[in-house]
């Protein structure tokens, strides 16, 4: 297979987080991670997302996301608690798009993405509530805005997902509108999702949001 992404690819890293990119051996590192909320009897917790199970589901997580890393769509990241490396979660940029500027169009030669989703994003039980997502989605729209030089990002939540909407609306994520029967959901039904969406203009002060939310944490 052709690794069409592999420039793009880059570990993320923050105080309390960091990002790396996903391979095949982190599987039993996944498994480990999702594993925490049936240890504890959490039922909830993974209620609205598709999160492996299992070694065998994250097997085939992993390779379904280095699938379509390889095809240019998406930038897939294992989430690693800074103190200790362990594994805490995933998350990706996923339907990237880079537009067909004109030649004589100053984003012309611009060779990232021009629009980016950030999706497929789940944690382990203990690192809930804690700084690990706040900063991660801090990382990821820094890169996606000031690297990237994007102009826009999008996250979907199942429309159902109230704790999902209100942390995407926490951070300044503008509601687009719902998306009747956008996706597959996690319970096997076409998902409403609810699109929310950040664009250049607004995140200066998203970044702002971001920094005060994780000063909050210490």
């Amino acid at each position: 297979m052709s690794n069409s992404n592999a420039p793009l690819e880059v570990t993320l890293r923050g105080q309390h987080v960091y990002l790396a990119p996903l391979r095949a051996e982190h599987a039993h590192a996944l498994a480990d991670a999702s594993a925490e909320a049936a240890a504890a009897g959490d039922t909830e917790l993974y209620k609205w997302s598709p999160v492996p199970q299992s070694l065998a589901e994250a097997e085939r997580y992993i390779d379904a996301a280095l699938n379509a890393r390889d095809a240019g769509t998406m930038l897939p990241f294992t989430t690693h608690r800074a103190s200790d490396n362990k594994v805490i979660g995933s998350t990706r940029f996923c339907f990237m798009d880079r537009w067909a500027w004109p030649p004589q169009h100053a984003r012309y030669a611009n060779p990232f993405p021009d629009v980016v989703e950030i999706g497929y994003t789940w944690l382990a039980r203990s690192a809930v509530r804690t700084a690990a997502n706040t900063e991660a989605k801090l990382l990821m729209l820094a890169h996606a805005f000031e690297t990237w030089n994007c102009v826009g990002v999008c996250l979907h939540s199942d429309a159902r997902n109230t704790r999902s909407r209100a942390a995407i609306e926490r951070i300044g994520g503008k509601l687009d509108g719902i998306l009747r029967a956008h996706r597959m959901a996690a319970d096997f039904i076409p998902r409403d999702s609810a699109r929310y969406s950040i664009v250049a203009a607004e995140w200066p002060t998203v970044k702002q949001r971001l920094h005060h939310m994780l000063a909050s944490h210490k």
